[in-house]
């Protein structure tokens, strides 16, 4: 089994960790695969490819998921399987797709990017049902927190301007869960729209770029050093202060957003390329024991509530709220908020 990382290799610290906003991961067992093939009996062992479809943030996740499920499928099955990772915005994926990207998998940031692609007719109507983790957005901060962050309203506290560091909503999963989480603890506090607007208004007044995705984003805050609070996925906020040496600190607020990353095979993609059996096996490791610990250990919080209690210590109770406590659903958020035209183009004005 081998692993070959075509952005800075892993075992590099901090600075090769985060030096690419965008790359692809090949992970494979035995033999190089080529295409998807339908094999025969004389062509043993049977060598697959599949293309994982992700979100900006994921690539250490899935590069140990990988390295974990290829050697147990080819023990299973004889096959030789290779796997190839792709990350960005979340949006941005979800569109590559939809527009021909080959993913046998797709294990995007957000419901709505998945759904985009459901509704083209290349995912099946079950996609919905397969959820083996879920995360939310938390503070990065400087050492020892000179900004005194604690919560959503230090943020846009008139008495103390700070710099914010967060993805842009209209690319991004982390972008639209920072926007949501930020109306959301205005809103489920008791306030009005007329005041999560205005609060949001604020925020991103603070913000002096917005990169196309969460990855780039941790660039921003840590190598060029932008920024007093970064807003990030909570595995992105404990890899970057982990690989700082004591710079970083992580700040949990009083309560964020649910963040539920789904998983799915693409129908309409592996029924031609002869992947399925492949794809399903991949997505159903992830519900393992297994696949839930190596889940917990990157940071992500298991769905598998036994699992998810050896990692307290990394992942503390949090309060949070759905997307259904500050809008009907997804559709009727994407619409309100991030669509052309919507409240966050009125609201945001580049710097």
């Amino acid at each position: 089994m081998r692993a070959v990382l075509t952005f800075s290799a892993a075992s590099l610290l901090f600075v090769g960790l985060f030096a690419s906003c965008s790359s692809d991961t090949k992970s494979s067992g035995g033999a190089a695969g080529g295409n998807a093939t339908g094999g025969t009996a004389a062509s043993a062992p049977l060598e697959l490819e599949l293309l994982n479809v992700s979100y900006d943030p994921t690539r250490e996740l899935w590069r140990d998921l990988n390295d974990a499920f290829i050697p147990k499928y080819q023990q299973e099955t004889g096959t030789t399987l290779t796997i190839n990772q792709s990350h960005g915005g979340s949006s941005t994926q979800a569109r590559a797709v939809i527009d021909g990207l080959e993913a046998d998998v797709v294990t995007l940031a957000m419901w709505p990017d998945t759904n985009a692609i459901h509704e083209m007719g290349l995912i099946a109507d079950n996609w919905e049902e397969r959820l083996p983790y879920y995360s939310t957005i938390v503070f990065v901060v400087r050492k020892g927190n000179p900004q005194n962050v604690k919560d959503w309203s230090d943020l846009v506290d008139d008495a103390n301007p700070l710099e914010i560091v967060t993805p842009n909503p209209k690319t991004s999963g982390n972008g639209k869960l920072s926007f949501l989480a930020a109306w959301g603890y205005v809103v489920t506090n008791g306030g009005s729209d007329e005041a999560a607007q205005e609060f949001v208004t604020k925020l991103y007044r603070r913000t002096p770029v917005l990169d196309s995705g969460a990855r780039g984003s941790t660039t921003t805050f840590v190598q060029k050093k932008i920024g007093d609070v970064h807003l990030a996925w909570e595995n992105e906020a404990h890899l970057e202060v982990a690989e700082a040496g004591g710079e970083l600190e992580l700040i949990y607020p009083s309560l964020s957003i649910r963040a539920e990353p789904h998983v799915t095979v693409v129908d309409g993609n592996v029924d031609r390329r002869g992947t399925r059996a492949a794809a399903e096996a991949y997505l159903k490791f992830l519900y393992t024991d297994q696949g839930q610990e190596i889940i917990g250990r990157h940071h992500y919080r298991p769905n598998n509530e036994e699992i998810g209690a050896k990692f307290t210590d990394t992942l503390p109770p949090l309060k949070l709220f759905s997307i259904t406590d500050i809008a009907p659903g997804w559709d009727e958020a994407n619409a309100k908020f991030f669509a052309e035209g919507a409240l966050f183009d009125q609201i945001y004005q580049p710097q």
